[in-house]
């Protein structure tokens, strides 16, 4: 797919970071774009933004809300645009939508983990059984599965769990690979890719706060005050035990901010890199120099990925400031 004009493309996590980018730079070259999100004013501003320049005409671009850890919010999610956009079929599949959270066994609750599991592998599966046979009507499509650098190296840091989110994203890897060959054998003008980002400059700090606990506000309430207290404890942070309520709220928010604006690879360049890498039909796209190193630097000494001197080392060389 050397181009998306005229096309159609499916973007869930549309409302923020990459699957804004991914819409605006789509939008952009004259891609047709239906997104989802849990939230309907994020994907209104992003929608807003693909129309700050006015659309050709014809160019649709629609909004819906949709969990896409439901498989009846997606399938309402496909007959709305099936019947906005006017179409039986799509060109473009970005599995894009994700939450952190959930890092522990011990410490998280088992909704907190199944959560964040249900979301970045089971929207990533449930994406691609329900709009599969609209891409297989296609005379050319891509899926685009996002995963992360913790499809590959399960790990933040040595001071904090991150179970949840890391088993989510190896399942999509693995899951994009085997379907090479099934695609090749079942439906061979339909591709995948399989997408790691290391540290992108994304809203996923705050958002999964969000979705985590399911009442929208920006402030953490007493359970994740108490939880965000210890887990600074246990990274080492001095006197954690001994902040007030109101420094831990600064520290979540500080944490957040630093996240979005400080990472070394925008969401701009990221959605970039991503639709560059459709267009040359690679099936692996390492997102960001940091992903690039980290990829290298776990297949070099596997054994030594979860040491603490491998992490040290890293963070020294690629700048991450994690945990």
């Amino acid at each position: 797919m050397k181009d998306f004009a005229g096309k159609i493309a499916v973007i869930t996590g549309g409302g923020t970071g990459m699957g804004r980018e991914l819409a605006r730079q789509l939008v952009a070259e004259g891609c047709n774009v239906a997104m989802c999100d849990v939230s309907e004013a994020a994907m209104a501003e992003t929608k807003r933004l693909c129309e700050v320049e006015k659309l050709p005409q014809g160019l649709r671009v629609t909004t819906h809300v949709a969990d896409v850890a439901i498989e009846d919010h997606l399938k309402r999610f496909r007959d709305e645009l099936a019947e906005q956009q006017k179409t039986d079929r799509i060109h473009l599949l970005f599995n894009n939508a994700g939450i952190g959270g959930g890092g522990s066994l011990f410490t998280n609750t088992r909704e907190q983990w199944e959560r964040t599991f249900n979301i970045c592998w089971g929207g990533v599966y449930l994406g691609v059984r329900t709009f599969l046979p609209m891409l297989v009507a296609a005379d050319e499509a891509h899926i685009v599965n996002t995963a992360s650098v913790n499809g590959f190296w399960a790990s933040i840091g040595m001071n904090q769990a991150h179970t949840a989110y890391s088993a989510a994203k190896f399942a999509v890897k693995g899951f994009t690979e085997a379907l090479i060959n099934d695609l090749r054998l079942h439906a061979p003008h339909v591709k995948c890719s399989v997408v790691m980002p290391g540290h992108i400059g994304t809203s996923i700090v705050s958002n999964s706060r969000k979705v985590q606990s399911g009442d929208g506000s920006e402030k953490l309430n007493a359970d994740e005050v108490a939880l965000t207290r210890k887990r600074m404890a246990a990274a080492g942070v001095p006197d954690a035990d001994k902040m007030s309520d109101e420094d831990i709220q600064a520290a979540f928010a500080e944490r957040a901010r630093s996240f979005l604006e400080d990472a070394p690879t925008t969401a701009a360049q990221a959605a970039t890199i991503i639709l560059d890498g459709v267009k040359a039909e690679r099936w692996r796209i390492l997102v960001g120099e940091d992903a690039k190193r980290l990829d290298e630097r776990v297949r070099a000494t596997p054994e030594q990925a979860y040491d603490r001197a491998f992490y040290e080392s890293l963070t020294q060389e690629v700048g991450w400031r994690l945990g």
